[in-house]
């Protein structure tokens, strides 16, 4: 497994780019629509904002970097998708740390269907969650080191298991906003 070296050496200033992004094409537009309208944590009153901050909020409970200092990127492919978090700063080795030891811990989790992790930041119905949460085996996921942090790669020959992910995607970029 490689990674993507553009990932890995490029400049991580915040002012060039969204703290969280998603690589979607054609029809993952609605994929992404479609997830956001269908997250049913958020309480009927609340705009995305609100929603957002409150997810921000479970995050931190959950995840031992910094929301602010780091950024993840959740790009979908073609059997899967892959999760990057990296630090803003390079030379932030506190928070490049910890990025590498959570996503190790989030892959051995994973690996055996337990999504409990993102189901405590952003609730029980998230999209695509319960079709992972019965994936146990059929998910391949792979944790790879990059300069500035680390990424998980999920792939899957079964094309709901691949829709569930996309969805999973969509869903975490919704809720995370600006982070």
């Amino acid at each position: 497994m490689t990674h993507d070296p553009e990932l890995s050496t490029r400049s991580n200033s915040s002012a060039q780019r969204p703290r969280i992004a998603v690589a979607v094409a054609g029809a993952a537009f609605g994929v992404l629509l479609t997830a956001t309208a269908g997250c049913t944590a958020n309480p009927a009153g609340d705009d995305l904002t609100v929603r957002q901050a409150q997810v921000a909020d479970a995050g931190s409970q959950v995840m031992p970097f910094d929301l602010n200092r780091t950024t993840h990127v959740f790009a979908e492919l073609p059997d899967g998708g892959r999760q990057t978090v990296t630090a803003d700063t390079p030379q932030d080795v506190e928070q490049i740390a910890l990025i590498r030891q959570h996503l190790q811990n989030e892959a051995e989790k994973f690996r055996r269907a337990d999504f409990g992790d993102p189901a405590t930041i952003h609730g029980d119905d998230m999209p695509g969650l319960a079709e992972l949460r019965a994936s146990a085996g059929r998910i391949d996921v792979t944790y790879d080191e990059l300069v500035n942090g680390a990424q998980l790669t999920y792939r899957t020959s079964e094309p709901a298991l691949t829709t569930a992910l996309h969805n999973w995607f969509a869903a975490q970029t919704s809720d995370h906003g600006g982070h």
